[in-house]
């Protein structure tokens, strides 16, 4: 694939003007968006100042977090314990690995609101040669490969020449989201319930480029490579591929702003590919190739990773390897509470009120089904707005523990297809997809 210049030296690149509107975010505080921006100006600087290139990513990342003495938080289950880290442009954020940095977002911010802040967005690299002086003024994304019209587009004309930006509230999740709890164990980052978020993105249709460009008519896919690249040469580099008809849906986005701002370092910047309902490893980050092909795409990362079994369940028995395989594709069902943890004490006799999120991979939620008895019986939850059809969307329940004791809480989503979350999350050895009824056990007293 090809080679870009990141030598060039980081450049700020300038706020978008508007924010996310208050009704989009339940508590996120003017304090929290300052100290974001601030946050956001010093990487920028100290990028600058250690002239940060793609081989001392890792190195010069790991000296921009470590200001403090790390707190740690131990996520429920085996070898859980984790690093609280605040990297540039981020808040304090659960470390899985350095190098790449890999960061899940703590599960107490999906209560506060359905946008999930930039500072608090989760962060998942594949390859440790990552970029972070980026000139956004400099940044160009190529289009080639099977098209009439090669295309070398710059941020300024992507946002000026391709007609008038789109805006789109979709959740990002991480395919390994949620993989730590599965049983048995499966290989890869041990990961809990943060390597999601929810967003509004801006940015320009890939539709819209692919026309200027000019499609073959033997054209049957279109790949994506950003500016992260392997260390040791051997690894693969990070290729990313979409079927033709999905590519020119017009959902599929080339971004630039999230949540009213500049995509942060470590989320893109300066533009990302945005594919609403599908798993994480399609968004490809710091886009910098497109490129048209002839034919299925076989590299490492289509043909051999991110495979998921396939048949009906896309499941398999647990240690056994599935017979047939397919690319992981959208979101499965989900839902959470997010207003209650696990053991936390309440009120015996007083009513509380219970909420948490749903969402699909574009279907759009039909219902969530609320349980108080382990899921013996279950009643409707009521729905918040509806943000997008790709969007958290919230559920609130109303709940009066009429005595002391334990009380098991359940949530169960549908969506508009029919699709139910599963009671008991399915197997697979990767540790995808996982999406079985969530329980919160609550102690009244």
């Amino acid at each position: 694939m090809k080679s870009h210049d990141r030598s060039a030296a980081p450049t700020v690149p300038q706020a978008a003007s508007s924010l996310v509107p208050p009704e989009y975010a339940f508590s996120e505080s003017p304090a929290e968006s300052a100290v974001a921006e601030v946050s956001r100006r010093r990487f920028l600087r100290r990028a600058g100042a250690l002239g940060v290139g793609a081989s001392l990513a890792g190195r010069a990342l790991d000296v921009l977090a470590a200001t403090t003495a790390p707190q740690t938080v131990t996520l429920p289950f085996a070898n859980g314990e984790r690093e609280l880290v605040a990297y540039p442009q981020k808040r304090p954020l659960i470390r899985l690995t350095a190098r790449p940095p890999q960061l899940e977002t703590p599960f107490e911010v999906f209560n506060d609101g359905l946008i999930t802040p930039n500072d608090a967005f989760f962060v998942r690299y594949h390859l440790a040669g990552i970029p972070t002086d980026i000139d956004p003024a400099k940044h160009r994304i190529r289009v080639g490969g099977s098209v009439a019209k090669p295309l070398d587009i710059s941020l300024a004309s992507l946002k000026k020449d391709f007609g008038a930006p789109v805006e789109l509230v979709a959740v990002h999740q991480c395919s390994g989201n949620s993989r730590g709890f599965f049983e048995p164990r499966v290989g890869g980052g041990q990961i809990a319930n943060g390597a999601m978020g929810n967003a509004r993105w801006r940015g320009i249709p890939l539709k819209r480029i692919l026309e200027r460009a000019g499609v073959s008519a033997s054209a049957k896919q279109v790949t994506f490579e950003g500016l992260d690249r392997p260390i040791v040469p051997a690894t693969p580099e990070f290729v990313k591929a979409l079927d033709l008809d999905h590519a020119m849906d017009g959902e599929v986005m080339v971004a630039f702003a999230m949540n009213g701002k500049d995509l942060p370092m470590l989320n893109g910047f300066p533009v990302r590919l945005v594919v609403p309902g599908y798993y994480g490893t399609y968004w490809v980050k710091h886009l910098a190739d497109i490129n048209v092909v002839d034919k299925v795409f076989d590299g490492f990362w289509m043909a051999t990773a991110y495979r998921i079994p396939d048949n009906d369940c896309n499941c398999v028995e647990p240690g056994k390897a599935p017979e047939k395989t397919k690319p992981i594709g959208r979101f499965t069902v989900r839902s959470f509470v997010t207003s209650h943890t696990d053991g936390q004490q309440v009120a015996a006799g007083k009513p509380m009120r219970v909420r948490g999120i749903a969402f699909d991979g574009g279907e759009g939620i039909r219902d969530v089904q609320f349980s108080t008895d382990g899921g013996q019986t279950w009643q409707a939850a009521k729905l918040g707005n509806e943000l997008s059809k790709y969007s958290f969307r919230e559920w609130t329940a109303s709940f009066t523990p009429p005595q002391a004791g334990e009380y098991v809480l359940k949530v169960r989503a549908t969506n508009r297809a029919g699709v139910t979350q599963p009671l008991q999350s399915l197997w697979n050895p990767a540790g995808y997809l996982r999406n079985g009824v969530e329980t919160v056990r609550v102690v009244a007293a």
